[in-house]
Formats: C-alpha cells, structure tokens, sequence
C-alpha cells in the first residue's frame, strides 16, 4: 500500500465500520424478537429456532451468488444493494407485524440475511487485505469489534422497544397470554423496524455517494488463465476454517437466542424475560470487550493462541451452564460470550491466508459457512426433548472443534503471496 493512500483507506474503514455496526445490530435484534415471537404464535423451541435456521438459509442461498455479483457491478455498487435489499426485509417485519404473519416474518428475515450476506462477502476480505498480512487478524478483530458494540446497544433496543412495551415480555415463566394479548403484543416490532429501516436507506444513500478505494486483484476472481492449477481444497486453512465459522456462529447463536429462555426459567435465574434481556446485554458486551482486546493481545502474541485461550473459556463456559444449577448457569453462559468474542473473525482472517488470488472465492465459501447457524434447530429439538440447559452441550463440542483449529488446522498450506487493494481514483 502506497504512502499517500493511508487517509483514504482510513476513511473507507470508518465508513465501514459503520455497516458492520448496522448489521450486528440487526442480527442480535432476533435474540430479543425470537421469545417474543414465540409467546405471540404459542411456539415451541423447536419451532422458534426454525425461525433462526432461515435467517441462515439466507447466507446459504445469497454467499457465492454474492461474489459473483461483486465481480459484476463492483464494490461500492454491491454495498449499496445490500443495504437496499435489507432495507426492504426490514420493512417487510413492518407489514408481517401489522398482518400478523409467521409466513411474512420468516420470508422479511430471509430478506434482511441476503442482504447482511452480500455485505460480509465484501466487507470482511476488504479489511483484512487493506493492510500488512502480518496484522490482518488484528485489524479484522477491531472492526469486528464496532460489530458486536452494535450487538450490545441492539439488546437494549430490543429489551426496550419489543419485550418492555408487550406483555410476554413482562410475565414472568409460565404465564399463558390470551389469543387478544398475543395479537396486540405482535404490534410492537412496528417501530424498532422502521427505525432499522430508515437508519439503512441513509447509510445506503451515504455509501453510494462516498469514494472508497476499489476491490484490487488481491480479492477480484482470478482470470481462468491465471487460476489454471489453483484450487481452494488446497488450502486446508480454508477448508477447516469453513467448517470453524459454522460452529463458531452456531455456538454464538444459540447462547444467544435461547439464553432469555433459559435465564427466565425458575431453575436458573427466574426473572422476567425483560430481566432477561438486561443480563444479555453482558452476553454481547463481553463480546465486545473481547475483541477489542483480542484485537491488541494479537498485537503481540500469535492469533492461533489466542484463539486457543478463547475457545478453552467458552468450552468451560458451556459446561457451567449444563451442569450448574441456579443463577451460576446464567453466568456460565455469559462467560460463553468472551470466549465467543474473536473466534469469527480470527478464524476468517486466518483461513483466508495465503489465497492470494483465490481470496474473493474463499471469502464467499467462508461467508456461506455462516449457514452454520442454521443448525441451531438442533438445539431446539434438544431442549424440547430433554430440557434447556441440555441444549448447550452443543455449544461445548463447537468451542472444542474450534480449539483443534486453533492448535492444529490453521495451518496454512499451498500458500500463494498476498496482494493489495488499489486506491480509489480521484
């Protein structure tokens, strides 16, 4: 990277700082809107996480698909979209409130997440290539980390504005709301949605109109000429780290979205799902804690041992929460989310090392492994079946898997050179 194209750089990082801000708050707006939408159509766990796999479903669908549309209308062009269409989904969690329509609310989140998807296929390659190698992981964990602040001030959002303002949300476990209750309490998600919706349209409005630095060969897909006798499956980084970002999200995922249920169980914490939400709050303020101390701890010791220290305290974590009773659960589970903090993007940074050409293609295979959460439903089923806190024994064998990639999988195979992004023309 040239001397001159510093400022410019900076600012494009800033700028997208805020879009990682604006869809991790999106994303964890679902931790607080699933128990509501649960009380509102009488679900059971299992029905409720299925809401969660096909936001996932859209990561699946939309990843590569996302790539190639980058390629097609470039960078800036392929952002602007993103916001556009999650702009329209979050519009669509208007019309499907005010039906109210389970159909309309599944197919409004499958929108938001097609959108989110093309987002991330872009964004997150561009920042970990934007400077020296030798810091991507570093810098990937710091802009993640503006994610997660977006993470924590969604949890207050939605504690405010959808469980405060419904009575599911203020009822203590157990409570049976009436067919009228549930019909009104769907009301509430009308203005946290036009909120989402308008604050998108002017970031949209003000990516369209600002200068950012083009995609450079580093991650455009290589020409069929240059890419004869390359290939993703050489890179074992790559491939394991695909199958690491799966469990990472689903581990994250599903602390996340059932811990207000488990919380308000009168064996654990027995707290209002209000309450609740107040707790979770430390769920994702200790992921943002910790990657932005990740992001300096990296700064002097190699991102594979962080990793490694990090995956060893969520697995503890999980295990408080499975086999202690009582409020220490709750804790066990907080503690998940420090461990959780930097394992999506050191394990992207780490996977996309040394793809040199190929790193645009690895990107959307690794963005397409988010679909991973997806899996969430089987810790639903887990919970219907043998109760909650069962559940988390997922949690524990992801945070195990991900230790193994820290230690052994990392490694990086095949290794082709790094390459730059190209400043923006004036």
């Amino acid at each position: 990277m040239e001397q001159g194209s510093a400022a410019p750089y900076g600012r494009a990082l800033a700028l997208l700082a805020s879009l990682f801000f604006m869809w991790g708050f999106i994303s964890v707006i679902n931790n607080t809107l699933l128990p509501h939408l649960r009380s509102v159509f009488d679900l059971n766990y299992l029905q409720t996480t299925l809401i969660e796999s096909t936001w996932f479903i859209g990561y699946l669908v939309a990843s590569v698909p996302s790539a190639f549309l980058i390629e097609r209308i470039g960078y800036k062009r392929a952002l602007t979209t993103g916001l556009t269409v999650m702009t329209v989904g979050s519009l669509g969690m208007i019309l499907a409130a005010s039906l109210p329509s389970y159909g309309v609310t599944l197919a409004s989140l499958f929108t938001v997440s097609c959108g989110i998807a093309l987002l991330q296929v872009a964004a997150n390659p561009y920042v970990a290539v934007i400077g020296p190698p030798e810091t991507s992981e570093s810098r990937l964990t710091l802009v993640q980390a503006f994610n997660t602040t977006g993470d924590v001030l969604a949890i207050v959002f939605g504690q405010q504005l959808i469980l405060a303002r419904t009575i599911g949300g203020t009822s203590l476990h157990g409570h049976e709301l009436t067919y009228a209750e549930r019909m009104a309490d769907a009301q509430a998600t009308q203005l946290p949605y036009l909120i989402v919706a308008i604050v998108l349209a002017v970031l949209a409005v003000a990516i369209a109109r600002a200068k950012l630095p083009e995609l450079g060969s580093s991650t455009r897909r290589a020409s069929a000429e240059a890419r004869k006798g390359l290939s993703l499956f050489n890179h074992r980084n790559l491939i394991f780290g695909c199958g690491a970002i799966a469990l990472c999200v689903l581990s994250e995922i599903g602390v996340g979205n059932l811990f207000i249920n488990f919380a308000s169980q009168p064996s654990v914490a027995n707290i209002t799902q209000e309450g609740a939400a107040f707790y979770l709050t430390f769920v994702w303020g200790g992921m943002m804690v910790g990657r932005f101390a990740g992001a300096w701890i990296m700064r002097y010791i190699a991102a594979e041992k962080v990793l490694a220290l990090f995956a060893v305290l969520s697995f503890a974590g999980a295990l408080v929460a499975v086999f202690v009773p009582g409020p220490t659960a709750m804790y066990g589970l907080i503690a998940v989310g420090l461990g959780n903090s930097i394992m999506f993007p050191t394990i992207f940074a780490l996977a996309i090392r040394g793809l040199g050409p190929l790193t645009e293609e690895g990107s959307g295979l690794l963005i397409m492994a988010i679909a991973g959460g997806a899996l969430v439903f089987i810790q639903g089923s887990i919970a219907d079946t043998y109760g909650l806190h069962w559940a988390f024994t997922v949690t524990a064998l992801c945070s195990l898997y991900v230790l193994a990639y820290a230690l052994w999988l990392s490694k990086p195979t095949h290794a082709l050179p790094p390459e730059r992004l190209q400043p923006a023309a004036e």
